[in-house]
């Protein structure tokens, strides 16, 4: 049939975020049954306030900062102060040696990667994605004309598994995506799978005789639980470029303010810096918004209530459990990584039946699990558990 948009874009239309269609499911079993009775752990939202500083921070851009700049253009990689106040910050917290030139300020973690992408991709590029992956992935590279090479999950600890990335390298692949603390698994990548890595990828280096990226996908660095820590990935290999967002670490997810750190040490790292810049023009983004860009300066050392999250983890751990299914205690992110019983598809449509939205493991590349997404109220975890034992009835024969 004829139809009138992009090729590319009408093939993104037929393959639509699965979690976009939960959420959007979400409120339309709100409107019938009343958002309270709805346990929509569909998306990674986070229900939990921004830090009060933030509140002030807003403030007191507004009333004591010129207008041109709170609502002004700057250059296309960000406001330099702001560059250069991230820059010590990692400094401060990582042992590196950044400043603010290896900083280009994004719409987000998602217009960090895209920035990336658009500037390393040529068509016919490959991009390696770890599964379980963020199903964006694959649209993000294929914007840019890229394959996205999957390499299979690494069951049952979900620890990425350096020789199968190796066997999957190609003269064709440009980049690794690593996302850790993990969206869907929430596992972090330990020091040694992450060395274990990069040495596949710096013997592959040699032996196609250009670079390979890490693509480092950072959104849920300061969500870890149990005194875990995430390795900041460009101590082990050079070659990594860093995208993160306050979306999660400030629950900030609406107001799309991130950041890429391009090192120094890296390939062509001066013409990456310049060519992101650009690409963060010419993609239409322009620059990351003004105004969060002045107010994330004043609150670099902030960090959401780690607490809230944690309890909701133990809590709905512990219901699961109950209800007799099994699931990865998460060192780090919002995700709870739930085994099905039976197809993830067909587990996620019985969920409905008892008001309760997850994502099906198939979106993840990874079938047999289901995304339980727990950035939400504690009344949600605490009115659905009934519903999740009457949902382990069903499928366990209890």
């Amino acid at each position: 049939m004829a139809h009138n948009i992009s090729e590319k874009m009408f093939a993104l239309t037929q393959r639509n975020s699965v979690v976009r269609q939960m959420f959007e499911e979400g409120n339309r079993l709100a409107a019938i049954h009343g958002r309270e009775n709805v346990f929509d752990f569909s998306i990674g939202n986070p229900n939990f306030p921004a830090p009060q500083k933030i509140k002030e921070a807003v403030y007191d851009v507004l009333e004591n900062e010129p207008s041109t700049m709170v609502h002004g253009y700057m250059s296309n990689a960000g406001y330099a102060d702001v560059r250069s106040a991230v820059a010590s910050s990692l400094n401060s917290r990582f042992g590196t040696s950044f400043d603010g030139n290896n900083i280009i300020m994004t719409v987000g973690a998602a217009g960090s990667i895209n920035v990336i992408l658009k500037t390393l991709l040529n068509p016919g590029d490959e991009v390696i994605a770890i599964a379980p992956y963020f199903l964006e992935y694959g649209n993000y590279v294929a914007n840019y004309d890229g394959v996205l090479v999957v390499v299979p999950p690494n069951i049952p600890d979900f620890q990425p598994d350096a020789e199968t990335i190796g066997r999957t390298v190609t003269s064709k692949t440009k980049a690794v995506i690593v996302n850790s603390p993990n969206n869907p698994t929430g596992v972090i990548y330990s020091e040694e799978t992450i060395k274990k890595i990069a040495a596949v990828l710096e013997q592959k280096q040699k032996e196609y005789g250009h670079p390979i990226y890490i693509l480092a996908d950072e959104p849920y660095r300061e969500l870890c639980y149990d005194g875990a820590e995430v390795p900041w990935l460009t101590k082990f290999y050079r070659n990594t470029i860093v995208g993160y967002s306050w979306s999660k670490s400030l629950s900030l997810p609406g107001e799309r303010i991130g950041y890429l750190v391009i090192p120094s040490e890296a390939d062509d790292a001066a013409l990456i810096i310049d060519a992101a810049a650009i690409a963060n023009r010419v993609m239409g983004f322009v620059n990351a918004p003004s105004l969060m860009q002045r107010v994330v300066m004043r609150c670099l050392d902030e960090r959401t209530d780690i607490a809230s999250y944690d309890n909701n983890r133990k809590l709905l751990y512990k219901g699961l459990k109950d209800a007799g299914f099994e699931c990865a205690y998460p060192q780090g992110a919002f995700y709870m990584w739930v085994k099905t019983p039976c197809d993830d598809k067909e587990f996620s449509n019985i969920a409905k039946k008892y008001n309760i939205l997850v994502v099906p493991g198939s979106s993840f590349a990874c079938p047999g699990y289901v995304r339980i997404a727990y950035c939400v109220s504690p009344k949600t975890i605490e009115g659905s558990l009934s519903g999740f034992k009457k949902l382990g009835e069903e499928l366990f024969g209890k």
